[in-house]
């Protein structure tokens, strides 16, 4: 990219980019598919669903496209996976609610269950919900600021 912003990536960069968007699949598939632990195929469970929301923007891995229209896809990208995310996690928890008895007090899981805060009390949710707020600011400043 040239110093004053207005040329999109080079050939190089945009190989690159290609590259680093394939690969990051591929080596997501060797950690799912490898023997060893399952600490690693938790890790490849997780780079396969980052894998396949990065696949969005190898259609940007073309030279002369701006890395500003790549980072900010890139965040609308992340910002629709958490609001998703979010939306996934109230729909587990009106499942569980409507169709699953209650947890029976008596027993100790029961205990643990009816201990456990709700969802929408779990520090996870509240930052999901804050990094899919601060990336939808972040996005708008971004969009506002580009003259």
């Amino acid at each position: 990219m040239s110093s004053s912003g207005n040329q999109g990536m080079t050939r190089e960069g945009a190989l690159r980019l290609e590259y680093f968007i394939i690969g990051l699949g591929i080596f997501a598939l060797i950690l799912i598919f490898q023997p060893f632990s399952v600490t690693l195929f938790a890790i490849g469970s997780g780079l396969v669903v980052l894998a396949g929301l990065i696949n969005n923007l190898l259609p940007l891995a073309q030279p002369g496209v701006r890395v500003r229209s790549v980072i900010t896809i890139g965040m609308v990208v992340a910002m629709i996976f958490c609001i998703v995310l979010l939306i996934a996690i109230a729909a587990a928890h009106l499942y569980g609610v409507f169709f699953l008895k209650p947890p029976d007090p008596n027993t100790q899981l029961g205990k643990i269950q009816l201990a456990t805060p709700p969802f929408w009390k779990q520090s996870l949710v509240w930052g999901i919900a804050i990094v899919a707020a601060v990336l939808a600011g972040l996005i708008t400043v971004m969009n506002k600021t580009k003259a």
